[in-house]
């Protein structure tokens, strides 16, 4: 198959990756990949790259973080117990290729599912972001890839990006949280691809 656009100048690191998606896609219907890894890693900008070159579907794993009701001691003690993979389970993961599905976005801030959006089976699914690559979700991907980043561009970035008291919570409570979880599970080592 040939995709409809080449990469992006900046992107061109990630052609070993278009190439298997092409391969892939020449022998399925449906495919679908997962992009985990460090947080300000690329994951998200990865991820919509290859949803225009494809005309994919993407989902977030952002919108999938668990209420304040559930953050529990013994839930946050487990690694990657921080994403509600049961409900990104339920909603996306366990679909049948070709079928269309609704999910609903968590908003962190409001502590509430948004509004059902429905989506139609497109040739690629692409789900991104830290614990996509969860026990419970893993064997739903035909390709994993693994983007790292070394904590200090991580920590430049993100303050950037998020301001300085969104920072303070990143090296403080979300890093370690996914630095256990790919640790404990061995995230990167299973993946297909791994780009530093």
């Amino acid at each position: 198959m040939n995709h409809r656009c080449p990469l992006p100048e900046a992107e061109r690191r990630f052609q070993p990756l278009v190439d298997r998606i092409d391969a892939l896609l020449d022998q399925k219907a449906f495919v679908r990949i997962a992009i985990d890894g460090n947080c300000a890693s690329g994951k998200s900008t990865l991820g919509e790259c290859l949803r225009q070159i494809y005309d994919a579907n993407l989902f977030h794993m952002d919108d999938y973080f668990l209420p304040f009701a559930r953050k529990t001691p013994e839930r946050l003690a487990e690694p990657g117990g921080n994403v509600d993979y049961e409900r990104f389970w339920a909603e996306v993961a366990s679909h049948r290729p070709g079928e269309a599905l609704e999910y609903r976005r968590f908003d962190c801030v409001r502590q509430a599912l948004d509004a059902p959006v429905r989506v139609p089976p497109r040739p690629l699914t692409i789900v991104e972001g830290s614990y996509s690559l969860h026990p419970t979700l893993r064997d739903a991907y035909d390709l994993k890839v693994f983007l790292a980043i070394d904590p200090e561009r991580q920590s430049e970035r993100i303050l950037r990006r998020n301001g300085p008291e969104k920072h303070r919570r990143f090296i403080e409570e979300w890093i370690p949280l996914e630095n256990a979880y790919f640790d404990a599970l061995g995230i990167r080592a299973l993946c297909d691809l791994s780009f530093d």
